[in-house]
């Protein structure tokens, strides 16, 4: 769920990047020149995902899928929006039970305002499921706002770096990344009406992230680090992990309407973790060099 924060601090500041314009398309023939991931609603319109995931750590492998049914509606001021109820939750095998009335609002309609999901009112066992959706849909609409993606091969870059925080008590002192957007029109094709937006999530040149520890600020891998936590664990010492974290969505959207066909997440992120004695974070073990990789599909 970490790098999800950025979207997250993204959307809060959504007006930053100015105003939207609609383009208008033929969208049964999809218009070159024109952004071909644009939203055709029409009101009462059905669409479902089958979602699974899986979160594979140092220690354990985790792994859900569920299933979100929505219709499309229009507000009091006439912008549409997409209305989900999740169903068939299942943790590592085990059937989660949900609120029964809980309801996810998507929207590609850039009319309106994004709205996050309703965490505190979705459950435990939803937590994942709607944030990875929310995650392909935001997405969606950052590409929607850039008019240089309109053709296949066409990328643009947008900045946003940074500190995105999940520190929310529970033993976690600190928990950051940081995180551009980098766009790519990886395909049209309009024999099979099908557009392919790659999003990759990628570390700023450089990240804003707080390092408590100067060992914290070499690099994992090959770029600087965008991802650190910090917490203590049951003998009370301090596990403080640094790393580099990327995740790259890629999203298949209906030329006819705009509405997602499938859509892909891998998220890696390569971590050096130590144990420490102090909050300092001075007087610490041997690194432990690991990775984390969530996988998440939709269709």
């Amino acid at each position: 769920m970490k790098a999800i924060a950025a979207v997250l601090v993204f959307f809060a500041g959504l007006g930053a990047l100015g105003a939207y314009h609609a383009n208008s398309r033929n969208s049964s023939t999809g218009t070159p020149n024109v952004n071909p991931f644009s939203r055709q609603y029409r009101e009462g319109e059905k669409i479902s995902y089958h979602m699974k995931a899986t979160n594979k750590d140092r220690l354990k492998t985790m792994s859900y899928e569920a299933q979100a049914d929505g219709v499309v509606k229009k507000d009091a001021a006439g912008h549409f929006y997409e209305e989900y109820q999740w169903s068939g939750v299942v943790w590592d095998g085990r059937t989660a039970q949900i609120p029964a009335d809980f309801r996810q609002i998507l929207s590609l309609d850039l009319k309106s305002r994004p709205q996050l999901p309703d965490l505190q009112h979705a459950g435990s066992a939803l937590v994942g499921p709607t944030l990875d959706l929310f995650s392909f849909y935001s997405d969606l609409i950052i590409a929607l706002q850039q008019p240089g993606l309109k053709n296949a091969g066409d990328h643009t870059y947008v900045k946003l770096g940074g500190p995105n925080s999940w520190a929310a008590g529970e033993g976690l002192i600190l928990g950051e990344d940081s995180i551009d957007f980098d766009l790519t029109v990886q395909s049209i094709d309009r024999s099979a009406g099908v557009a392919t937006l790659l999003v990759r999530h990628v570390p700023p040149p450089q990240p804003q992230i707080h390092t408590p520890a100067a060992w914290m600020q070499t690099p994992v891998v090959d770029e600087p680090n965008n991802w650190v936590e910090v917490g203590r664990n049951q003998a009370g010492k301090y596990v403080a992990s640094i790393g580099k974290e990327t995740f790259d969505d890629v999203i298949r959207v209906s030329l006819a309407d705009g509405h997602v066909l499938s859509a892909t997440m891998d998220n890696p992120v390569e971590v050096s973790e130590r144990e420490c004695e102090d909050a300092a974070l001075t007087v610490c073990g041997a690194p432990i060099r690991y990775q984390i990789r969530r996988k998440i599909a939709i269709q």
